[in-house]
């Protein structure tokens, strides 16, 4: 017997490419008529009416929105000394926002939401109302509304014109 193996370089890239072939065709099935790259919408309604039943804040809902903002997530839920209502959405350039409205007192929401580093940067006004821009969690900034009844925390890595765009729509 000799030490020398029966395979060659040949050989193994002739077997590497049959294996490689289906999983690149499997693959472009999946993005190209399953929609394996397109993020799940949700519809907030629930979500919405159940913050609403519960009458613990006053709910805003974005109005005016274009079609290219997506709603990835929703959620109502009550938490230890309050409620939130979260709505998480897709901007057109595809980065991740939430919307926060919460009855939790500020002075506990705000660390918890925006880390204990989240620093107000200073007052901007949209619509009508006055935010307060925070620093966030890595590399997200946050858009703060207080209200006697409720806080409401814009957060996400996106650009500041769609963070203001969100804040500014809620009705």
């Amino acid at each position: 017997m000799s030490g020398k193996s029966e395979r060659s370089p040949k050989d193994m890239a002739i077997s590497l490419l049959v294996l490689l072939v289906p999983i690149a065709l499997l693959l472009a099935f999946y993005r190209g008529f399953l929609g394996g790259d397109q993020a799940t919408t949700v519809d907030p309604a629930p979500a919405i009416e159940q913050a609403r039943s519960a009458n613990v804040f006053p709910v805003s809902q974005p109005q005016g929105l274009g079609g290219d903002w997506k709603m990835v997530s929703a959620r109502y839920q009550t938490v230890e000394d309050g409620a939130n209502l979260r709505l998480g959405y897709l901007t057109p350039e595809g980065r991740g926002v939430q919307l926060l409205q919460s009855s939790v007192p500020a002075d506990r929401l705000l660390p918890a939401e925006l880390t204990s580093q989240g620093q107000p940067q200073g007052p901007t006004e949209l619509a009508g109302r006055t935010w307060q821009l925070y620093t966030a969690r890595g590399n997200q900034q946050a858009l703060v509304l207080l209200e006697p009844t409720r806080t409401v925390i814009v957060v996400g890595d996106a650009r500041d014109n769609e963070l203001r765009e969100l804040a500014g729509s809620l009705r």
